[in-house]
Formats: C-alpha cells, sequence, structure tokens
C-alpha cells in the first residue's frame, strides 16, 4: 500500500501522482515558507548546491538567493514535469544560477566532486537501488561535501541502514527532520 501511496522503491512517480504533490506543496507552502527546511542547512553564497529530486521546484528560489550569482543550484530529478518546473520557476523568478537536470535514476550530467551540499528531501523512500543513488552522490559531493537528507516516507532506522549500508557516507549529526552526512575518504 505505501508504495502506491508514497512510491516507496518506484524511482518515478506517474504523472497523475505528481500533479496531486505538486498541488499539496502548493497549499502547504502557503502556511508554511520553505525558507525555514533550508535554514538549518547553512547554505553559503557562492556555494554549488544540488537539490537532488527537485520536484516541483518549491526549493529553488530559496536555494538560489543563499547561494548568491556566484554560486549553482542543480535542480536534480527522474521525472519530466519535474524538469518543466524548474523551467518554470527559472523563468518565474529569472533564476540564473539554477540549472535544472534530468537523471536516469542512476548518473546525472553534473560534474564530479563539484558539490558543497546536496539535498534529497521527502524523495529518499522513492530509490530503489540505494547504491547507485549514494555512488552517484559520492561521485559529485566534494571530498567535505555535505548530504541532507530527509526519511520521506520510511522509518529512521531504514534510512540510516541504507545509508550505512553503501560504505560511502557517515552519518554525522540526525535530528527530527533529517540526517547530515558526510563522504567516507577512500
Amino acid at each position: 500500500m505505501s508504495k502506491l501511496i508514497f512510491g516507496n522503491e518506484m524511482d518515478k512517480m506517474a504523472d497523475w501522482t505528481f500533479r496531486v504533490m505538486a498541488f499539496i506543496f502548493y497549499v502547504t507552502d502557503l502556511f508554511l515558507p520553505v525558507n525555514k527546511k533550508l535554514a538549518p542547512f547553512n547554505i553559503r553564497n557562492g556555494a554549488t548546491v544540488v537539490d537532488y529530486g527537485s520536484g516541483t521546484g518549491r526549493y529553488l528560489k530559496k536555494a538560489s538567493e543563499l547561494v548568491g550569482i556566484s554560486g549553482t543550484v542543480y535542480a536534480v530529478d527522474i521525472h519530466e514535469l519535474a524538469i518543466k518546473s524548474a523551467y518554470r520557476q527559472i523563468k518565474k523568478h529569472d533564476l540564473r544560477n539554477v540549472k535544472p537536470v534530468k537523471t536516469d535514476g542512476n548518473s546525472t550530467d553534473i560534474p564530479s566532486h563539484c558539490a558543497d551540499l546536496i539535498f534529497a528531501l521527502d524523495m529518499f523512500h522513492m530509490i530503489r537501488n540505494t547504491f547507485i543513488f549514494f555512488n552517484e552522490l559520492h561521485r559529485i559531493s566534494k571530498a567535505d561535501g555535505t548530504l541532507i537528507i530527509e526519511d520521506g516516507h520510511q522509518p529512521r532506522s531504514l534510512s540510516k541502514e541504507k545509508i550505512l549500508k553503501s560504505g560511502l557516507w557517515e552519518v554525522v549529526e540526525e535530528n527530527k527532520t533529517f540526517l547530515k552526512c558526510k563522504p567516507k575518504k577512500g
């Protein structure tokens, strides 16, 4: 049932599900501004940030403002509707430092070792092959980069198990909302 409702281990949701999600986020964002969600990530001016699983693009404007004109925000998603949404956000808010990137679920066209911060919010539960996912995030992260990952619709214990099983990331901090990870040296 959770697979049908939340997309657990589906990689890509159906178009109708994406549209329903977009509507729900639109309504939610009227009452709970996204600015508060990104505040604890300590996004710096000039940073390279990856919004992995950018979905509706709800975090792109604020992330773009935080990295400034000298920074870059990559909006990565597997869904074509998400990429279209990112382009709409770019046009609507004149986000010159945001670059949409469509992934096939295995790799991206993002340069290696460029990301200061990667955040994957409310999407981790959808990843079918977590080893490939964590390997790609490790490839694009700087050696001192940070990964912020939400559990999504799965238990925290399962999220931690998947992260540690990858052998590529270590959990350095956790709170009620997310896990903060650092790439393992190797």
